[in-house]
């Protein structure tokens, strides 16, 4: 099976963790900045007017990059309020994507996305396998998970969990559980601070090609969990 990663996040730079240069990085052209692929979907040839209905299934095979990693990268580009009925032509676009993605295709598709779950409207949300909601220890970070988790669920996805993420002790992995239980969310698994991701990231390097990386190691042992999950 192959897969695709949408960064469907208003700062991408998934590009540049899945191996690309920033350079390379910056020649990619959001999805819902490119006009010519937009109007030539949606146009009608009348001003105001546009189809909302048309085929996607190319958009993946011409504008999806092969990453370094052997990843297929889509970058969205920032759009507002997917789920929220707007009908402007690049929010038709990127929804009719995004649902091609989830529903019609048999890839493993991960979506990197801003806090919410917003990009997606009820019917394609509710196709999702699983949604992590990545969180630190961080009383703020904890309330907005929170928040992302009853938008999830108001969505129609069933299988939402939290993921603590730069967890530096035991403490700090302490606190997120007794939030977590108290709010009725389930944790799956955190990820440990890395100083080695830290660093990677400050050279513009990717860091998931250091395999001794601790968080690299527990994000693989997360992977495992999902692929249990969903074959058990």
């Amino acid at each position: 099976m192959s897969s695709i990663a949408i960064d469907a996040d208003p700062s991408p730079n998934l590009a540049l963790t899945l191996g690309l240069s920033s350079e390379e990085a910056r020649k990619i052209v959001p999805l819902s900045e490119n006009k010519s692929l937009i109007e030539s979907k949606t146009s009608t040839g009348y001003s105001g007017i546009f189809r909302l209905s048309f085929s996607v299934d190319d958009v993946v095979r011409d504008f999806s990059v092969k990453t370094p990693l052997g990843v297929n990268l889509i970058v969205m580009g920032t759009v507002q309020s997917m789920g929220s009925g707007c009908t402007c032509p690049a929010n038709a676009l990127i929804r009719a994507l995004m649902r091609h993605l989830i529903v019609e295709r048999d890839e493993a598709v991960i979506l990197d996305m801003e806090a919410g779950c917003e990009h997606m409207g009820r019917g394609t949300a509710r196709q999702v396998d699983y949604m992590l909601i990545v969180t630190d220890a961080n009383s703020k970070s904890l309330e907005v998970a929170n928040h992302i988790h009853a938008l999830a669920a108001g969505a129609g996805m069933k299988q939402v969990f939290l993921v603590g993420n730069k967890v530096a002790n035991e403490n700090q992995k302490a606190i997120i559980e007794k939030f977590a239980q108290e709010n009725g969310l389930q944790v799956l698994d955190s990820i440990p601070f890395d100083e080695t991701v830290v660093e990677a990231e400050m050279r513009g390097e990717t860091p998931l090609k250091n395999e001794s990386s601790k968080a690299l190691v527990a994000i693989e042992k997360l992977c495992e969990k999902l692929v249990a999950k969903n074959n058990p």
